[in-house]
């Protein structure tokens, strides 16, 4: 299965179907966005324009990138197997249905040859679940973005039991090639990768109010001031690795402490009753539920330029290393 530039295409035309165009589309392939509806087609077009025009304005885009070329590389069909003519790689971005999801590989099942990669967009149900039963089942796999992923460059990896490892790592080297940062999971598990980390810091902030520990406002700085910071430039290892004398010398220095504190940890509570209530309250102070969309907006800005950054930084430690 050896990797070529060429055609990708994108099955559904929702918010991530979008920016999974733009992403392919800015890297030079030839994208056909599919959906049943021609209204949704439409929507998505004039969406798209807009969302590389912003882009273009944080910097976002990419050196080389203009919004007619990036935008010139994405087409659409109703035509299911018109658009898969000649593709490469098929990344699915229907909602979070199992049988949704069992109806559309089904249909592409039928469809493509050994060629191609079946690449779904789910972000919580394993592959297993759903291409078990396919002709063409080693060539599929999870590949799961983070929203918004224009920005965000993460992408996981997952491949059911019966992918088959050159489809892994053509996918890997795909997402790669089109600026994104993979990771690759192993073997099938609940919550991915991404989400059991978050999950488990969300779960600790729960506890701390909960308990009344500290309010959840200071939850939030406790992240957005402190380890955020870090964080969003290094991984929690290699954060110990630095605080350290290495790994090894950070185990033998905190390791004790840290399972002493981590051995408090282990009760799971419900995310419900007067906690719940307590947290809503205090975010909706931040933010109330009527100006989300504003806010959601703001953070948008805010990863832009973050995203910005990061390139230049990047392309400033790749010139003093040569």
């Amino acid at each position: 299965m050896a990797q070529s530039h060429g055609k990708i295409v994108i099955i559904g035309s929702g918010l991530i179907g979008r920016c999974w165009a733009v992403l392919f589309a800015r890297a030079g392939h030839n994208v056909t966005l599919y959906d049943i509806e021609e209204k949704q087609l439409t929507d998505a077009v004039v969406a798209i324009r807009t969302q590389v025009m912003e882009m273009h304005a944080s910097g976002a885009l990419g050196d080389g990138c203009t919004v007619d070329g990036v935008c010139q590389n994405i087409h659409t069909s109703q035509d299911l197997a018109v658009a898969l003519q000649g593709a490469l790689h098929v990344q699915e971005c229907v909602p979070e249905i199992v049988e949704l999801k069992k109806k559309v590989f089904a249909k592409l099942d039928e469809i493509v040859d050994e060629g191609v990669v079946l690449a779904s967009s789910s972000s919580c149900i394993v592959p297993s679940s759903f291409t078990e039963e396919l002709r063409h089942r080693s060539q599929c796999i999870i590949a799961h973005p983070v929203n918004p992923p224009q920005y965000i460059p993460l992408v996981e990896l997952i491949p059911a039991p019966w992918t088959a490892p050159e489809v892994v790592s053509r996918t890997r080297e795909l997402m790669k090639s089109i600026g994104q940062a993979p990771v690759t999971l192993n073997k099938e598990v609940n919550g991915f990768l991404l989400n059991r980390l978050q999950y488990a810091l969300i779960m600790e902030g729960w506890r701390l109010v909960q308990d009344g520990v500290c309010s959840p406002e200071d939850v939030d700085t406790a992240v957005s001031q402190g380890l955020g910071l870090r964080y969003s430039f290094m991984g929690p290892f290699e954060v110990m690795h630095l605080n350290a004398e290495g790994i090894k010398d950070y185990c033998e220095r905190y390791g004790a402490n840290i399972t002493r504190v981590c051995e408090t940890q282990s009760d799971a509570r419900e995310l419900a009753g007067p906690t719940c209530g307590a947290i809503h309250d205090a975010m909706s102070r931040q933010t109330p539920v009527e100006s989300l969309s504003e806010r959601r907006q703001w953070r948008d800005s805010r990863l832009a330029a973050l995203a910005a950054h990061k390139q230049q930084q990047e392309a400033k430690d790749k010139a003093e290393q040569s």
